[in-house]
C-alpha cells in the first residue's frame, strides 16, 4: 500500500534560502540571468533549478553553479607544459619528470603517485589564491614544511615541499573566475556553503565584493526522523537486511530512495541483492579498472610483455571480437596444443612447430608467428605518444576498437587514456611526456590512470534508488534513506585524512584536519537522519572479528539518553572552522553492557521469511545404449567399474577437464619425465649398446636433458624433482644390470597397441616391453608413487585391471606382467602379477558381458562410494553433494 509521503526537512531548507536569494537579488538589484548561486557539488545543480521552478514558476532563474562547471561555461583552458592538469595519466608523466628533476628519479614508479595525490590535495588551496599571489603562497605553504628529517621522514619531506612547489607554480582552469571581467558580468554571487569549506569560494566573495554577495548555510540542525536501528551478523547479514529495507521502502512507495554509498564491496552486493527489476541511479560509479572494457584493453597491453604468460595471451585472443588474423578454430586449436604440452609461458608456444605433427604442426606455427607479429609492435621503450599510437593500431588490428566505442564504459576507457581525443597531441607536446618509457612501465602508467577514473553508468529517467556518498545526502528531500556500514571501522569518529601529509602538516598547510573532518562527517550523519526514514545497520562481526556500531552513532545514543538533541549543525560547522585541537566527537561507552544500555531498541528483520520445498537430487542412472563404445582403454574399463556414471560422462559423453597451462610440475610431469627419458635411454642402447658403468650414467644423464628440454620443463620450478634424479638413477642402473642378468630384454617403448575384441576395440599404450629368455613377453609399466601402493595394486587380483588389460593387448598366450616402481626415495623394485593370465581372461570375459549390458539398456548408476569420489571429474555432474541420502 502506497502512503502519502511526508515533507522533508529539505523542502522547508530550500524554501528559506532560495527565498533569502531572491531578496538578496532584489536589493541589489540583479537580473536572474546575471545573478550566480554556487552550490557545494553538481548534484545539487537540478535540484535547485527545481525547488527554484516551484517557489517562483514564471520569470527568469538564477544560475546555479558549482565553481567547476562555471570555469568550464566560461572557455576551454590548456594547462601548461609542467602544470598541475588535475587529469591523471598526464600528472603521472609530470610528476616522474619532476622527481627526476629533483634527484628522485630512481624512485620514481613507487613515488609518482603519492606526489600526484599530494598535489592534487594543495590545488584546492592554491586555485584559491589569484596567480599573482600564488607563488607568495607557496613560500608559505614551503615554511609550514618540516626541512630536517632522515631516511624514509627525508624522503616524505622532500616529497611535500615537491607537491607545494608543484600546485603553487600551476595555473587552474577555475582562476577564470578571478578575472575582472567575470566580476563585472555578474550582478549578485551567493555562496550555499555545504559541510566543508570550500576555499576557492570563499575567495570569490571575497573577489566580489561585500555588496554582490551573500552566504548561506545550505545545511540546518532539525529533529531526527522516524529511524529504525537495525545489527546485522556478518557482512551477507547486512546486505540482504539493507536491500529488504529499499525493497519496503519501494514498495510504500517512499521513492526515491537514498542508498549511502559508504563501503564500496557492501554496496555491489546490496546493488546485485536488488535485482535488475529496480530502478537505479549510482552516483558514484566504480572504478573505470573495473569495468569489462578497461579488462579488454588491460588484456590486451599485459599480452604484449615480453615475459607473458599463455593464458594470458589466451584470453586476449578469446576476447578479440573480429579479429583479422586468426579465427576462434585457430584459437581452439592453439589452446588445446598449449594445455596438452603444458606450455605455461608464450614464449615456449614457437616449440608447437616441434611437438605438433603434420598439418596442425605447420598451422599452429603459422598462427603464433600471426600473434608475435602483433604483440612485437608493442614491446620496444618508446614515448607515451607513441604508446598510445601503438596501442590504437593494435585494437583496431584485433577488433577491439570498435567494441569499445559501442560501450559506454568503453567510450571513458578511451577518452581517460587519450586514444579518442586530443590528449595524446597534448602529450607528444609535454617535456615530460617525451620520456621513454618500457612496456611495463607504460602498463603500469595506464592501469594507474583507469584506476583513478571513475565509471558513472547512464541514469535511468525515473530512478527509485540512488547510491550516493553521505555528504552528498545534503539538501536532497529524499523520502526514504537507507544507511549500512554504520560500525565503527567504516564510519569512525574521525576518518583518516587521505594524502602523503601528516595531521599536523594539514593544519599548518590549511588543508581539513582530521577532527574537522570528523565534524564534517558527524554533520553529515545528522542531515542523513533528518529524512522522514531512515534505517540505519552496522554489522557486529567482520571475518571472525568483533565490531563496534560507529563513536557517531554510540554519541547520539547517549545525547538522546540524556534528553540532549543530536549536535547542531551550525555548531559542527564552526568545530570544523576552528582551531580547536582534538574537537572529533568521542566516546568512549567501556563495556559492551554499557553500550546495551545506551542503545535504542532494535527493529524488527526487514526481511520476509518464505520456506522453500525441498528438492533433494536423486541420484542418476543414465541409459548409455545410444551412445555406442567404439574403442575402450585401460582407464576407461578401470572408470566403468569404479563407477558406471563416471564412464558415461567421461567416456561416453566424452566430457573432460581442460588442464591448466600455468601450472607449477608435479607428479605428473615427474612421471612423464621419467617415461621420456627411459624411452630414450632405452632406444638408443638398442642402437648403441653402452656397458653398465660410467658410460650408462652419463647416457642417462643425457637423456634426462633431452627429456626436459623436449617437455619444454621449467628448470627452477623442476628443481626439487631434478634433486631426486641421482639417487633414482643410481637405484635404475642396479635394478637394470640385475634385470638383464637375468636374461631380460628391452624390446620396445611407448608402444601403442589395439586388438579387436567383438564389438570393441581395445587401445592402449605399454609404457615397456622386454623379451624373457624362454621368449615369453613381460610388460612392465612404471610407477612413481610409494612402493607400498605398488605393491597393494599387485596383490588386488581382480580389482586391478591395468596389467590385465595390458596382457590382452599381446598376442602372446602366456605373457608377465609387472609394475616397476621408480620411487623418488626407495629403489627401484618389480612387483609382478603372477596370475596375469587368468585375470586377463577373466577381464575379457567381464568387458564382453558389461558392454552388452550396456547395450541392451542397462542403467550407468552414480555409486558414490569409495575413495574413487574424492577425485572424480563428474562428481559436478552426478550432484554427488545433493544426494537424499
Amino acid at each position: 500500500m502506497t502512503e502519502t509521503a511526508a515533507p522533508s526537512p529539505a523542502a522547508y531548507l530550500w524554501r528559506q534560502a532560495l527565498a533569502r536569494v531572491a531578496g538578496h537579488m532584489a536589493a541589489c538589484g540583479a537580473h536572474p540571468a546575471r545573478t550566480v548561486v554556487l552550490l557545494p557539488f553538481a548534484q545539487l545543480m537540478g535540484e535547485a533549478a527545481q525547488q527554484w521552478a516551484a517557489l517562483y514558476p514564471s520569470g527568469f532563474a538564477p544560475r546555479f553553479e558549482t565553481t567547476r562547471r562555471w570555469a568550464e561555461r566560461l572557455g576551454s583552458f590548456a594547462p601548461g607544459p609542467s602544470d598541475l592538469a588535475l587529469e591523471r595519466g598526464r600528472d603521472l608523466l609530470t610528476a616522474r619528470s619532476l622527481l627526476e628533476g629533483a634527484g628522485l628519479g630512481a624512485q620514481h614508479a613507487l613515488l609518482a603517485g603519492p606526489l600526484v595525490d599530494g598535489a592534487t590535495q594543495l590545488a584546492a588551496l592554491a586555485a584559491s589564491v589569484p596567480p599573482a599571489l600564488r607563488a607568495d603562497w607557496g613560500e608559505q605553504a614551503r615554511r609550514a614544511l618540516p626541512f630536517e628529517a632522515q631516511g624514509w621522514l627525508a624522503l616524505e619531506a622532500a616529497l611535500a615541499r615537491i607537491a607545494v612547489a608543484w600546485a603553487a607554480h600551476s595555473d587552474y582552469a577555475t582562476d577564470a573566475l578571478l578575472a575582472d571581467r567575470v566580476r563585472g558580468s555578474v550582478d549578485a554571487l551567493v555562496l550555499l556553503r555545504g559541510l566543508q569549506p570550500d576555499p576557492l569560494a570563499e575567495r570569490l566573495l571575497e573577489h566580489f565584493g561585500v555588496e554582490k554577495t551573500l552566504a548561506l548555510d545550505l545545511g540546518a540542525g532539525a529533529a531526527a526522523g522516524q529511524v529504525r536501528w537495525h545489527e546485522a551478523a556478518g557482512a551477507q547479514d547486512e546486505a540482504s537486511r539493507a536491500a529488504a529495507c529499499v525493497l519496503r521502502h519501494i514498495a510504500a512507495g517512499r521513492t526515491p530512495v537514498a542508498l549511502v554509498a559508504g563501503d564500496r564491496l557492501l554496496t555491489r552486493r546490496i546493488r546485485a541483492l536488488l535485482g535488475e527489476g529496480v530502478a537505479l541511479r549510482d552516483e558514484t560509479g566504480w572504478k573505470l579498472s573495473t569495468t569489462r572494457a578497461a579488462a579488454l584493453l588491460m588484456t590486451a597491453l599485459r599480452a604484449c610483455a615480453p615475459e607473458a604468460a599463455s593464458d594470458t595471451v589466451l584470453d586476449w585472443l578469446k576476447q578479440c571480437p573480429a579479429a583479422v588474423a586468426w579465427t576462434a578454430g585457430d584459437v581452439d586449436l592453439l589452446e588445446s596444443a598449449l594445455r596438452q604440452y603444458t606450455l605455461g609461458h608464450w614464449e615456449q608456444a614457437p616449440r608447437l612447430a616441434l611437438l605438433a605433427a603434420g598439418q596442425d604442426g605447420a598451422r599452429l606455427a603459422a598462427l603464433v608467428r600471426q600473434i608475435d607479429a602483433q604483440r612485437d609492435a608493442l614491446q620496444a621503450p618508446r614515448p607515451v605518444a607513441q604508446w598510445l599510437q601503438a596501442l590504437t593500431a593494435l585494437l583496431r588490428a584485433s577488433g577491439a576498437w570498435d567494441s569499445l566505442q559501442a560501450d559506454v564504459a568503453g567510450q571513458k576507457v578511451l577518452l581517460s587514456l587519450g586514444l579518442s581525443g586530443p590528449l595524446a597531441m597534448e602529450l607528444e607536446a609535454s617535456g615530460a611526456a617525451r620520456q621513454r618509457l618500457s612496456h611495463a612501465e607504460f602498463a603500469a602508467w595506464v592501469d594507474q590512470v583507469l584506476e583513478a577514473a571513475s565509471f558513472v553508468p547512464p541514469h535511468p529517467p525515473a530512478p527509485q534508488v540512488v547510491i550516493a556518498p553521505l555528504h552528498q545526502l545534503l539538501a536532497r528531500p529524499f523520502p526514504a534513506v537507507v544507511l549500512p556500514g554504520t560500525d565503527a571501522e567504516r564510519l569512525p569518529a574521525a576518518p583518516e585524512p587521505p594524502g602523503p601529509f601528516s595531521n599536523a602538516e594539514r593544519a599548518r598547510l590549511g588543508l581539513p584536519t582530521r577532527e574537522q573532518l570528523g565534524w564534517a562527517q558527524a554533520a553529515a550523519l545528522a542531515q542523513a537522519l533528518q529524512a522522514p526514514h531512515a534505517d540505519v545497520l552496522w554489522r557486529t562481526q567482520d571475518e571472525g572479528e568483533d565490531r563496534q556500531p560507529s563513536p557517531l552513532l554510540q554519541l547520539l545514543w547517549l545525547e538522546r539518553r540524556v534528553g540532549m538533541p543530536y549536535v547542531p549543525l551550525a555548531y559542527l560547522r564552526e568545530k570544523g572552522k576552528g582551531e580547536e585541537k582534538n574537537c572529533a566527537p568521542r566516546l568512549d561507552v567501556g563495556e559492551s553492557q554499557t553500550q546495551k544500555s545506551i542503545q535504542p531498541p532494535l527493529a524488527g528483520d526487514p526481511r520476509t521469511p518464505r520456506q522453500v520445498p525441498a528438492a533433494p537430487t536423486t541420484r542418476p542412472a543414465p541409459d548409455g545404449h545410444l551412445l555406442p563404445i567404439e574403442q575402450l582403454s585401460a582407464s576407461g574399463y578401470e572408470a566403468l567399474r569404479a563407477c558406471p556414471y563416471r564412464f558415461f560422462a567421461v567416456q561416453q559423453l566424452r566430457l573432460r577437464e581442460a588442464p591448466e597451462i600455468d601450472t607449477d610440475p608435479d607428479k605428473r610431469e615427474f612421471g612423464a619425465w621419467l617415461h621420456r627419458l627411459l624411452y630414450l635411454f632405452h632406444t638408443g642402447m638398442a642402437q648403441a649398446p653402452a656397458p653398465d658403468g660410467p658410460q650408462r650414467r652419463e647416457r642417462l644423464d643425457a637423456c634426462a636433458q633431452t627429456a626436459a628440454r623436449e617437455l619444454a620443463l621449467p628448470g627452477d620450478a623442476f628443481l626439487p624433482f631434478q634433486a631426486l634424479w641421482p639417487a633414482l638413477r643410481e637405484g635404475y642402473l642396479r635394478w637394470l644390470a640385475e634385470h638383464e642378468g637375468q636374461g631380460a630384454r628391452f624390446e620396445a617403448g611407448e608402444l601403442e597397441r589395439q586388438v579387436r575384441l567383438g564389438p570393441v576395440t581395445l587401445r592402449g599404450r605399454l609404457d615397456r616391453l622386454d623379451r624373457l629368455p624362454d621368449g615369453r613377453a613381460l610388460v612392465l609399466d612404471y610407477k612413481t608413487e610409494r612402493p607400498e601402493k605398488t605393491a597393494r595394486r599387485a596383490k588386488a587380483g581382480a580389482e586391478d585391471t591395468q596389467l590385465p588389460f595390458y596382457a590382452a593387448l599381446l598376442e602372446d598366450d602366456a605373457p608377465r606382467a609387472a609394475y616397476l616402481n621408480l620411487g623418488e626415495r626407495d629403489p627401484a623394485k618389480t612387483f609382478e602379477q603372477t596370475s596375469v593370465v587368468a585375470l586377463r581372461d577373466q577381464l575379457v570375459e567381464g568387458i564382453l558381458h558389461d558392454l552388452q549390458q550396456i547395450a541392451a539398456g542397462a542403467p550407468l548408476p552414480a555409486l558414490g562410494e569409495g575413495p574413487s569420489c574424492d577425485w572424480c571429474q563428474a562428481r559436478g555432474l552426478c550432484r554427488r553433494d545433493f544426494w537424499w541420502d
